[in-house]
């Protein structure tokens, strides 16, 4: 299972207004993650408190991080796995990770189905 911790407007101003703005992503890796799990945490800056929060708290349960950022920042340090874009234009660095996330899907996608599907008649034998 996948989901964005961007979505759910009843958390995201429940957890705002009780916790504050910087701990809105974190509280719901707190409560949803897993050992196991990978957060893939976005920051064009690689500063974003909201997202350096997250990855802490997925660091602290023992899951996978996955930053993108730009030239560098703080998310670096708390990254298992780390895509930089080598640039300071915003929106660059943006196209860059849209185009990054859909590759990722992609990746999941065929390794979920399709490598299992070309793997079938072999499995099957034995």
């Amino acid at each position: 299972p996948a989901l964005a911790l961007t979505t759910d407007t009843s958390a995201l101003t429940a957890i705002g207004n009780d916790y504050g703005f910087e701990r809105i992503f974190a509280k719901q890796v707190q409560a949803l993650g897993a050992r196991g799990d990978v957060l893939v945490g976005i920051s064009t800056s690689g500063n974003s408190p909201n997202v350096l929060e997250a990855m802490r708290a997925a660091r602290d349960k023992g899951m996978v991080t996955v930053g993108l950022a730009g030239q560098n920042g703080e998310i670096v340090p708390l990254s298992d796995f780390a895509l930089l874009v080598p640039h300071t234009t915003t929106a660059l660095i943006q196209e860059i990770h849209i185009a990054t996330g859909h590759l990722l899907c992609r990746l999941v996608d065929y390794y979920l189905f399709e490598a299992v599907m070309e793997l079938r008649p072999y499995l099957d034998e034995g």
